[in-house]
Parts: structure tokens; sequence; C-alpha cells
């Protein structure tokens, strides 16, 4: 199991540099285990002053985020509330809900069972539900406004799944699938229990859009290895790797540590939002509803960037990882999502100009971005605006977490880049 440095660990460490006015209640910034090469630590410094601005103006209500090099963690940032109108402090243990960023680590779980050669990429996936068994795709509307459907060209297969290349969308940011779901409404009652709800944009393999499919995913890992994906994660992923916040259901001292989301109001201003009802069944979705926190999440990362293991916790082979991060979509492009519902989501264009891929649970930039990381960099985030990357050029990996809605927030995104820029102009100075 890994020892995570705590907090008496991290002010000695950081002591060390004897940097000036640069620590205080609710933040801290460290050079862990890589030293800079002079004095001091202007740049995580320069950090602090972004984020602690940033939250000082309620512009996020607070933010925890944790960059490592290859050599070990190099900045902790923690700053501002965990609610906007209350006392309390944002702290390391901050829980979050970080949803689709639950992605990676469902995709970490069916590779370890292809690897185990219980699953196979490019096999006709297991026949768990009709959805995959006999899929349909939607092929637009006859005369009378009904759902045309026929059977796919190709059966689906994990790799389709893994890459978002399936077919399956979000009706989020896909208009069409939206009318789709409306069409059936005006089907007559009797023929419209035989129409499937879910069914495929398009033909597996030929284009890309994000959407369940790793909630399928999941449902196979779940399928084959014969645990519920919560405890399969547990055994397999999260308790090797010590990460004992990282739950699709968590304690009621965990929820004490939750930070609560938030939305943006036209005016910019936040509104807190409350709870989200605390989950009763025990069915887990691969793709999204799990909670987790930044020094976990940098764990998770930090193993992929390591070749699959970190403090002796071996999770996949070097192979595997490898494989994460190169193109698994060929000639196919990742483009950007138009949102149907903005109260959800902005439209997302991460990186406007630059070309995309999609390896294995992450975003690919192939060539090099504006704010500090290499082209070859992986990246994906949650809903409620929780990012992390890892750049395996130059051995970087972070995470930036906080909770407000819509999705890829300006002001959110703003900063997040702004931390990036700094994360890169503190390791290129060390």
């Amino acid at each position: 199991m890994i020892r995570h440095p705590n907090r008496r660990d991290i002010l000695r460490t950081a002591a060390k540099f004897a940097v000036t006015g640069s620590f205080g209640a609710g933040y801290a910034a460290l050079a862990h285990a890589q030293q800079p090469s002079r004095p001091g630590a202007a740049p995580f410094a320069k950090i602090n002053a972004v984020l602690r601005a940033a939250t000082d103006a309620g512009e996020l209500p607070g933010v925890v985020a944790l960059a490592a090099t290859g050599k070990g963690i190099v900045y902790e940032g923690v700053f501002g509330k965990r609610r906007f109108d209350a006392r309390a402090a944002m702290t390391r243990d901050t829980v979050f809900r970080i949803a689709s960023m639950v992605k990676p680590i469902t995709t970490v779980a069916a590779l370890q069972l292809v690897e185990q050669g219980k699953l196979s990429l490019d096999a006709p996936v297991p026949e768990i539900d009709p959805a995959l068994a006999a899929p349909q795709v939607f092929d637009g509307f006859d005369a009378a406004g009904a759902p045309r459907l026929r059977p796919p060209k190709r059966p689906i297969t994990l790799r389709h799944l893994l890459t978002h290349t399936s077919g399956f969308t979000y009706r989020l940011w896909d208009a069409r699938a939206q009318q789709y779901l409306n069409s059936i409404g005006r089907i007559p009652a009797a023929d419209r229990k035989k129409t499937p709800r879910s069914v495929l944009m398009f033909d597996p393999g030929e284009h890309w859009q994000y959407g369940p499919s790793i909630d399928w995913a999941g449902r196979i890992v779940a399928s084959i290895s014969g645990q519920p994906l919560d405890a399969y994660f547990r055994e397999h992923i999260l308790d090797p790797l010590g990460m004992k916040d990282t739950a699709f259901v968590i304690s009621p001292e965990q929820r004490a540590r939750e930070a609560s989301s938030h939305r943006r109001k036209t005016d910019g201003s936040l509104v807190p939002q409350p709870p989200e009802p605390i989950p009763t069944g025990h069915s887990f979705a691969g793709g999204a509803g799990i909670y987790s926190s930044g020094p976990d999440y940098l764990t998770f990362i930090r193993m992929l960037m390591h070749g699959g293991s970190l403090g002796g916790a071996r999770i996949l082979r070097p192979e595997t990882v490898a494989l994460m991060g190169q193109n698994q979509i060929g000639a196919v492009d990742v483009h950007p999502l138009k949102t149907s519902g903005p109260a959800a989501s902005n439209d997302v264009d991460f990186f406007p100009g630059i070309g995309l891929k999609w390896g294995f649970g992450h975003m690919i930039n192939t060539q090099a971005g504006p704010d500090g990381r290499s082209a070859g960099s992986l990246t994906w985030g949650g809903l409620l605006n929780t990012y992390y990357w890892i750049d395996p050029v130059k051995r970087v990996a972070a995470v930036f977490m906080t909770q407000v809605l819509p999705f890829v927030d300006v002001r959110a995104l703003r900063i997040y880049r702004q931390y990036e820029r700094g994360i890169y102009e503190a390791v290129n100075a060390g």
C-alpha cells in the first residue's frame, strides 16, 4: 500500500524553501522529492496567487490542485471553501463528485480483464443486454415521423466502448439522440414498448461521439468478474493504491468532508446547490457517479504515468498503459461537443485548432497545447469542472478540483489553464 505524505511531511519539506508568506491557513505549495535548483519557490507562489485570487473574488467557491513529476509531488494548493455560503474551509482531503473522471478507472478495470484473457478488445462484446446483443442503429425518420432502425454493419467491441466509437451517445451533446428519444413519445402505445430507448447513432467504429459507452464497459466488468463494480474497483485498483476516499457510496465522515456543488448564474455569481440524494441502490455506472479526492486521483494518474505501478502496487502492465496513451481510433477525429443543455454544459472544445484523438480512457492532443503540455498528453474531466492531465513527455501529472456547473465553465477553465501554465513554469524553473 502506498504511503501518502501527510500534512506534517508537506510542511516539513516545504519549510526547507523558506518561502516567506507563501503558506497560510487553508492552502500550501510544496516542493516534495524534486527540489528547485535555486532557493525560493516563486513559480509556485504565482500559482498560489492565481488560485487564492479566484476564490477570494468568488470566481470559484474553492479549489484543490495537485501536481507531480516523475520524481514525486511538486505542488499542492488548497484554497477557498467547500461551500460558497458557509465557513467550512476547503481542505486537502475534501471529497468531490468527479463524475466522468471515473471513466479512466473503469477503463483500467476492463484492461485488467483483457490482460487476464477474460475479455478481448476486438471480439464482439459479451451479450449481457439486448442493447449489446442485438443493437439497432438510428437511421433517421420515415414519412410519418417514426424513427427508422436497422442492425449495425458490425458488432460492438470493447475497443469501440473504450474509445467512444460504439455509436452510443449522450443526449447532452447529441441533438439527434434527443430527437430520437422525443420521437418515441409519438409512437402508438402498442408499438412503443417494442422500440428500444438505447440505440446507436452510427455504426460502430465509423465516428467518435462522447457517450455512455463506459457505462456498458462497467457492466461488462461486473458480469465477467462476478463482482459488483464498486467491489471490483476496491479490490483490484483502489485498495492496492491506497485510494480510501474514492467510492460510489461515501461514509458519513466522508460526506462531512464533501464539497458542495454550485451553479453559475448569468451574472457570473455562484449559487450553492442542494446536496445530492444519497444512493440507495447497489448498481453502479462505469461512466459517472463516483466520488474522490485530489490526493486519491493524483495517485491514480501517477500510477499511469509510472507505467501501471506506484508504491509497489502493480495495477496494469507497462505495455497496456502504453496502449491507453496511443491513438486507438485511427483516422477518426475527436471533434468539439455542441451542447444541447447549456444549464449542464457549455460547448466542449479544450484545444481549439488542435487535432485530437482518443486512446483508452483519455483524450489525446496531437500537438503541443498552448499552456505547456506536450503533444501526446492525456486528459479529460468531470461534469462539475474537475480535470486532470498526464504529460508522458515532460513527466507531469496534475489534477484540478472544484464543484461548479455548467461543465467547461468559462471562469473555471481560465483558472485551470493558468494553473497549468504555472505548473510548467515551476517545473521548468526547477
